[in-house]
């Protein structure tokens, strides 16, 4: 049986489903990409994107976007390098995390102490990811995390590529990934 206060509510008051999350979050960051939202206002709806629990509130964040145009690889890839010098140029968010270098293999991701990188957020898992070098560079896994972790706003369900300029989510947390410089 429907509650009757979502039957009256219609599906603006349904629950938001991983694909209705990773849409909105393709459509702001396309709408960043293009120059139609600042990097303050970005930040600020991907975090509420995160953060919504009904499809009214996504539809919200969204709402003064224009329709999702697809992009060719070239445009993706500007996009990347976009993100990644704006994620070095700019403070604030989202901030920018560097790929480690060096003889390091692996590099794990969470809010225990021992981690290599902590992150002290209450949607981060104590063990929550980890970055792992291979032959073709780094590759990014979820360790079983509660609010699991993201790429370029995809949820991570087995072992995913990784480079310069992609978005990684552990959790609410954001980061910008870029290479070591120096």
């Amino acid at each position: 049986m429907v509650p009757d206060d979502i039957r009256a509510g219609g599906p603006d008051h349904f629950r938001v489903s991983d694909a209705e999350r990773e849409m909105a979050l393709a459509e702001l960051r396309d709408g960043y990409a293009e120059g139609r939202l600042t990097h303050e206002t970005f930040g600020y709806r991907v975090d509420e994107a995160l953060r919504a629990r009904v499809s009214g509130e996504l539809r919200r964040l969204v709402a003064d976007l224009p329709g999702r145009r697809r992009m060719g690889a070239a445009a993706r890839a500007g996009w990347r390098r976009a993100l990644a010098v704006a994620g070095s140029c700019l403070r604030g968010w989202p901030p920018v995390l560097t790929l480690p270098r060096g003889p390091q293999s692996r590099f794990t991701i969470g809010r225990e102490a021992a981690c290599d990188m902590t992150l002290a957020d209450r949607t981060v898992s104590r063990w929550h990811a980890s970055l792992e070098r291979g032959a073709g560079g780094w590759v990014l896994a979820d360790l079983g995390s509660t609010n699991g972790t993201r790429l370029n706003g995809w949820r991570v369900n087995g072992p995913s590529p990784v480079r310069a300029g992609d978005l990684v989510s552990f959790g609410a947390v954001t980061f910008v990934l870029t290479e070591h410089q120096g």
